[in-house]
């Protein structure tokens, strides 16, 4: 029963937690004693699902929170309503993401602004938002980049960047906001395949990269988040990566 009650009293903002990823870190925490701010921007029909579950689990401690991460304007409201119905915000998780090819020669203003904003500037201007409420609370902040901000990804240049960027930003803010507000990430590796599918022979290759030769899955990536939230008090400015050892082989 003790270990239930890690974080209780706890209060969590997890971005793009209505499904996949975010949704299992949010089940996650919430099953550790945290209240849970889900945030989405379009999947909002998920969101209040995923909401309604926690809330039967324990009354009034999930609410599904909507922005868009691309309006910077928009994000100190987020971490407002948080503090207004939970009383504090001790961990933002900067988990949402767009995710998409962009082969050099094809890139767009448009393209770029999305995956930049969605992967970079939003995980800024929220953190820069969050950084009165995290350090009255000395709380956390987890970035979800990716291993292929270290190594980049075939015709995905302007992700990768955004995610090597996210990397930086990650360190940056564990110097700048230290000593009251840690701040690590979480580079998965292949933990879910993208939504609209992957081909076979590539599926193969990556499984074949990976030494534990298989795919993890959103509950690696969530227990990884409650290790830096509850068991690393003396941990800032790292980059773990959850990837079944693909960073090591490639």
């Amino acid at each position: 029963m003790e270990s239930k009650a890690r974080l209780s009293g706890q209060t969590a903002l997890v971005t793009g937690a209505a499904r996949r990823v975010g949704a299992g870190i949010a089940r996650a925490l919430h099953a550790e004693g945290a209240s849970v701010a889900i945030h989405c921007h379009r999947s909002i029909e998920a969101a209040q699902q995923l909401a309604l579950e926690l809330n039967r689990l324990r009354t009034d401690s999930a609410v599904v929170l909507t922005a868009d991460l691309c309006d910077p304007p928009a994000l100190p409201g987020l971490v407002q309503q948080v503090c207004e119905r939970f009383g504090a915000l001790t961990l933002l998780v900067n988990n949402a993401s767009t995710f998409y090819p962009t082969p050099i020669g094809s890139v767009t203003v448009t393209q770029w602004q999305d995956l930049i904003g969605t992967n970079l500037q939003a995980p800024l201007f929220l953190a820069q938002a969050a950084v009165p409420a995290l350090k009255a609370s000395r709380g956390a902040i987890l970035n979800i980049v990716d291993i292929h901000g270290l190594r980049p990804l075939r015709a995905h240049p302007v992700y990768s960047i955004a995610k090597a960027g996210l990397i930086m930003l990650t360190r940056s803010l564990a110097r700048e906001l230290a000593p009251e507000v840690r701040v690590n990430g979480i580079a998965p590796g292949a933990v879910l395949w993208p939504e609209g599918g992957i081909d076979p022979e590539r599926k193969a290759r990556i499984l074949e990269q990976t030494p534990l030769q298989r795919p993890g899955s959103p509950a690696d990536i969530a227990r990884t988040v409650l290790f830096f939230t509850a068991d690393a008090p003396f941990v800032t400015g790292q980059i773990l990566a959850v990837d079944g050892g693909r960073s090591v082989g490639w």
